[in-house]
């Protein structure tokens, strides 16, 4: 098989995006979402739908691959770790059912030993049933080891971003400027006060199916809320700044350099890559991150209960 036939395979169920220029990140948010900026992007194909967890099942049944997640920490490579916490597992979300201080994460998400993308809240959790929600527990080597067996990549952040805006350069939402128009709601995200009051009138209280809500102006599902989304770029606290002329408007940028992703608050350095999309724990009281322009730092080394990814193959209409 031929270049031009595996894109071809690759590519089949995928949908195409054009590229363009558009307007990057948002001054309206969070620091980290500014300036805005021009940037210019080639065509690509994008899944339709986060990966699912019966596409993730197919993937491991092909190559056996196991899962950050399922494999014991080196203590070697976390200096300083209590000995008892270096079993394997994944942070899991864990509502404490009482207002707590919203600065301190550690009081809904738990280092839970056993949880995997099979059983995504620990032991004793299964997706039975969730074929078609997307998979979680996932580390970003895992979603790299996926895309290349997939014949695929997965996005940089502004690739991601401008399939996620679906055409509407400049909107606040994938869909529009309002959050839920005429009362509908567009994405899997949180009602009520978070963490501890889960309302669940968008009818989920974690995962939803991945075409459960509706598409985007492109046909792309699930680009906000449901699970954040790894990007192939390294996080960085801000976006550059806007190209002084048209043509120096950056093309196919791909982040920034691994050195300035680290957290300069944690004593063991890992490096960080950008999450894009907002899950379904994001809320207005706390993460207004349900939005294109939103975007959120992750260790590469982390898997948990609200991140999956998707994949792209790229490429020119003419090589088709």
């Amino acid at each position: 098989m031929d270049t031009l036939e595996k894109q071809a395979a690759a590519t089949a169920d995928m949908i195409r995006i054009p590229g363009g220029t558009f307007r990057m990140g948002s001054d309206r948010h969070y620091p980290e979402e500014a300036p805005v900026h021009s940037v210019t992007v080639g065509g690509f194909w994008i899944d339709p739908t986060p990966v699912t967890n019966a596409q993730f099942r197919a993937f491991v049944r092909a190559t056996g691959h196991v899962t950050w997640a399922e494999i014991p920490p080196d203590p070697a490579d976390y200096p300083g770790a209590l000995p008892h916490m270096l079993k394997a597992g994944g942070l899991v979300f864990t509502p404490p059912g009482k207002p707590v201080d919203l600065a301190d994460w550690s009081q809904w998400w738990r280092f839970t030993f056993g949880a995997t993308w099979r059983r995504p809240y620990g032991r004793g959790s299964h997706i039975g049933g969730l074929d078609d929600h997307p998979v979680v527990q996932i580390a970003y080597r895992d979603a790299e080891a996926y895309a290349k067996w997939a014949g695929k990549e997965l996005p940089t952040e502004a690739e991601w971003e401008f399939a996620a805006r679906g055409g509407l350069d400049g909107a606040e939402f994938a869909w529009g400027d309002e959050f839920t128009p005429g009362g509908k709601h567009m994405a899997n995200t949180w009602q009520g006060a978070f963490p501890q009051e889960n309302l669940r009138t968008d009818g989920w209280a974690r995962t939803s199916p991945v075409r459960a809500f509706p598409a985007n102006g492109y046909g792309v599902h699930d680009m906000i809320g449901n699970v954040w989304e790894w990007t192939a770029d390294w996080y960085s606290t801000k976006h550059g700044e806007d190209a002084p002329k048209a043509c120096c408007v950056p093309e196919n940028p791909r982040g920034g350099p691994v050195e300035g992703s680290f957290d300069p608050r944690d004593k063991i350095r890992i490096p960080r890559r950008v999450l894009k999309g907002g899950s379904h724990l994001c809320a207005p009281n706390y993460c207004r991150r349900y939005r294109p322009a939103a975007r959120h730092a992750e260790a590469v080394d982390t898997s948990t209960s609200h991140v999956g990814f998707r994949c792209i193959v790229r490429g020119s209409l003419q090589t088709a």
